[in-house]
């Protein structure tokens, strides 16, 4: 049996029967632009009577993997994003990311669960060039929002995700008068189970600390991992591969990624600890990643995207680092290999210095 379409949705500004939306489908496939077309693709099986979705991860982190999600699952994560965010039926949202992941999709459910109108643009690095109408709520990746910040005022609530906020984005926002959260989640966890504010802080939290949505639990394993515990939008519980500090039952610190942890002279380093100390202060894309090396097992390296920056180790100097954080070596390359949501792919990026 499909999912039942609430009454007062609207695509674009037209309301639409179950039918009718799956002849809008069919034009959009027919018609459509690529993105058009994976709107289509998505809103057939959407209303189709099956009770699973297959959606594909962005594969940041690997090999994109399809993973197989319930209809039902999906319709929970929507009505909690609802609540939290105070989305009432009739209220206006924007759809700016690729509909062929997660977030974009769920963009999409949220509208035709909680009776939203929504309308779409290309997922562009400026989405909103030619937007004129204004909406209380929209979601984007960094890069998005980068280059949104002088048409921001148009949205109430702007969540984002796909990729990490780098420090300068923060200050670039600090002043907006739109509530803008950086989310934390992933195919498998329908998106965001988790919201930090980036500006208009709550006092009362942690700042910098993801505070988990409702009917969630979390709980870290023996490598202090991430552990996610949400009946309602999964079946098991969801073993991440990120580092946390738990700072409550519902709040903890992202610390960086397992699988991105350095073993140098017995010494272990997070990447991401380093980059954010470092962000404040690089004029261009970066990552820290290691190399081999015989003597250390492996030593911390610096890689840069684009031309060679002048004084770097003097920038350098000035964050905050330990001495066994400073990197070994500085690698620059033309240009980061990214995923769709402007993620750098740090194995394949690393690979270009060795070609």
């Amino acid at each position: 049996m499909a999912v039942k379409i609430h009454e007062q949705f609207k695509l674009n500004g037209h309301g639409y029967s179950n039918e009718e939306l799956k002849e809008v489908a069919y034009s959009l496939i027919k018609e459509g632009e690529d993105y058009e077309k994976d709107i289509g693709d998505f809103l057939l099986d959407w209303l189709s009577p099956d009770l699973k979705l297959t959606i594909r991860t962005s594969g940041s982190t690997g090999i994109p993997l399809g993973i197989a999600l319930k209809k039902q699952h999906m319709v929970n994560s929507a009505k909690v994003t609802g609540e939290y965010f105070r989305l009432e039926a009739g209220d206006k949202v924007l759809l700016c990311l690729s509909p062929q992941y997660i977030a974009g999709k769920m963009m999409l459910v949220r509208a035709m669960v909680l009776g939203l109108e929504l309308d779409f643009v290309a997922p562009t690095s400026r989405p909103l060039d030619g937007v004129n109408k204004s909406y209380k709520f929209c979601a984007m990746v960094p890069l998005q929002l980068e280059s949104s910040i002088n048409k921001l005022n148009q949205i109430q609530t702007v969540i984002v995700g796909g990729a990490s906020v780098s420090s300068q984005l923060i200050k670039l926002i600090a002043n907006s008068n739109t509530k803008i959260f950086e989310t934390y989640g992933m195919t498998e966890t329908i998106t965001h189970v988790a919201v930090r504010p980036l500006n208009q802080y709550d006092t009362k939290s942690k700042f910098g600390a993801f505070k988990i949505l409702p009917d969630i639990t979390i709980s870290q394993d023996d490598r202090k991992c991430l552990v996610i515990n949400a009946p309602n939008i999964s079946d098991d519980p969801v073993i991440t591969n990120d580092i946390v500090e738990l700072i409550s039952e519902k709040e903890f610190l992202w610390q960086g990624r397992f699988d991105n942890v350095i073993n140098s002279g017995g010494i272990k380093l997070i990447p991401e600890q380093i980059e954010q100390k470092l962000s404040s202060f690089m004029p261009s894309r970066f990552f820290v990643s290691a190399l081999p090396d015989l003597k250390l097992g492996q030593k911390l390296v610096l890689v840069v995207e684009g031309e060679k920056i002048e004084g770097l180790q003097e920038i350098i100097s000035k964050a905050d680092l330990e001495k066994f954080e400073l990197p070994k070596e500085i690698f620059y390359v033309p240009a980061f290999i990214n995923t769709t949501n402007g993620k750098i792919v740090r194995e394949k990026s690393l690979s270009l210095i060795k070609s």
